[in-house]
């Protein structure tokens, strides 16, 4: 809705006020329609009291032309039944209260024996329908009954006489009405403050950790409610990111330091070679040299772009790919370096296959094996097996080598790290074979885990879906 303000305080104070109006002008229509009928009844009554008493001033006072009876006349009239009337007295002035009233008599004939206050113009006898009857005529509330012997009374009042009253009894309740808005407004608004309290921290607390505060957190009070949840993922998210931006400041950091080498190399090897003349056997030093350095630099290019490209790809495409398959292909390339160093390696891959993406498996096995033979000793052995459990793909390499501390495991899977005392550096390793095996892993939806002992092994397991 346009005309709705963006404030979602003023949102809620208006929402509010509209079903406060609401309640209260329905309280109020209600009040005033209850009153009215009250009014309306207790004048009925009144009307009522005053036909009564009409009757027995008729029954006392007899018929000139034509007098019946007064004992009979009498006890005719006071025999008559009045619904809910109490009992009256024959003084009028003591009975009834006094208002503006009218009332006239008919004599059987239909000629007009009394008239009393003021009737209204045109006023005619009303039809007999044996009983008290009450009717609205032009404004007038009026009750009329006939008697046994024909003759009609009829009281009135005009309605006007509870206009004054009403208006009265409205501006009363408007009265009302109008201090429990105001003060339903102020208590609106004071619990808008205290629910939109929670949002206004945290938009403040986002703004000052966007301003790069990044290890600032959004205070929770209340956990459990809607705004607490909310908060509380928040800083999930908040310390994600705080650990993205340590991450990658961190791998940036050692990317220029792992391509700083080979270049100063590379520089250094140059300016040598153009200071001053040299042996061809020189030359041929300084260019292998040169060659090593821009091939490590290479390799360590082209794992960048990997991770990039695993970081940018979430959902890589997925195909079924035959687990035991690439682990023997695998194993047939690594064979020839293997028996260089004299390793042994040894297979047990039973049938397991796996929904990921080939080349990425590919790449899994590839720096693992690698990994596996680079850093075995002269005698040592190394065993792949695939098989499958639980509904997945199991795909283990393991190996008899020098293994590795417990205080590095942790950090094993880390961009960059490089456990020292088992992987020296000049192995050529950038420490970021088994981070990019980590991350191509969990982008397929498995998982990888190590296990190593010193002088005993170390075992690699990578668990993906069937």
């Amino acid at each position: 809705m346009k005309w709705l303000p963006n404030s979602i305080r003023w949102r809620i104070q208006l929402w509010h006020g509209l079903l406060l109006l609401l309640v209260l002008g329905v309280f109020g229509v209600t009040a005033w329609r209850l009153q009215y009928n009250n009014e309306i009844r207790f004048l009925d009554g009144r009307l009522h009291l005053l036909l009564a008493e009409l009757h027995v001033g008729l029954a006392q006072g007899g018929d000139a032309e034509s007098p019946p009876e007064p004992q009979d006349d009498v006890a005719l009239l006071l025999g008559l039944s009045f619904p809910d009337l109490p009992a009256i007295s024959p003084r009028r002035t003591s009975a009834i209260p006094s208002f503006p009233h009218y009332h006239r008599i008919w004599w059987r004939d239909g000629m007009v024996k009394e008239s009393f206050g003021a009737v209204p113009a045109g006023l005619t006898r009303p039809p007999n329908k044996g009983s008290v009857e009450q009717r609205t005529h032009e404004g007038f509330r009026e009750v009329y009954q006939f008697t046994p012997p024909g003759e009609c009374l009829l009281v009135g009042v005009p309605e006007s006489v509870i206009d004054a009253q009403m208006r009265a009894f409205a501006a009363q309740v408007a009265g009302v009405c109008a201090v429990v808005f105001v003060f339903g407004m102020m208590g609106g608004w004071w619990m808008a403050s205290r629910a939109i309290a929670p949002i206004r921290d945290i938009s403040e607390a986002a703004q000052r950790i966007s301003g790069g505060h990044l290890k600032e957190r959004i205070p929770v009070a209340e956990t459990e409610s809607e705004l607490g949840q909310l908060a509380g993922l928040l800083n999930d998210t908040f310390t994600r990111l705080d650990a993205t931006f340590e991450q990658q400041a961190r791998f940036t950091s050692d990317a220029a330091h792992e391509l700083r080498t080979p270049i100063s190399i590379i520089l250094a090897q140059t300016q040598l070679a153009l200071a001053k003349p040299r042996t061809t056997e020189a030359h041929v030093k300084t260019i292998e040299m040169t060659r090593r350095s821009a091939q490590r630099m290479q390799e360590l290019i082209e794992s960048l772009l990997t991770l990039a490209k695993a970081d940018a790809d979430a959902e890589p495409q997925r195909e079924p790919v035959q687990l035991d398959a690439l682990g023997r292909e695998n194993l047939d390339q690594i064979r020839p370096l293997a028996e260089e160093k004299q390793i042994t390696l040894h297979d047990h891959l039973t049938p397991a296959t796996c929904r990921a993406n080939a080349g990425h498996v590919t790449q899994i096995l590839t720096n693992l094996l690698g990994n596996a033979v680079k850093y075995c000793r002269p005698g040592d052995e190394v065993r792949i097996s695939t098989h499958r459990q639980n509904g997945h793909a199991v795909l283990t390499i393991a190996d008899t080598g020098p293994g590795i501390p417990a205080e590095h495991l942790p950090h094993l899977f880390e961009r960059f790290y490089r456990a020292e005392s088992s992987r020296n550096r000049t192995t050529g390793g950038a420490g970021l074979g088994l981070a990019i095996c980590k991350t191509l892993v969990e982008a397929l939806g498995g998982r990888i885990i190590v296990e190593s002992s010193l002088h005993t092994g170390t075992t690699f397991q990578v668990t993906l879906p069937a």
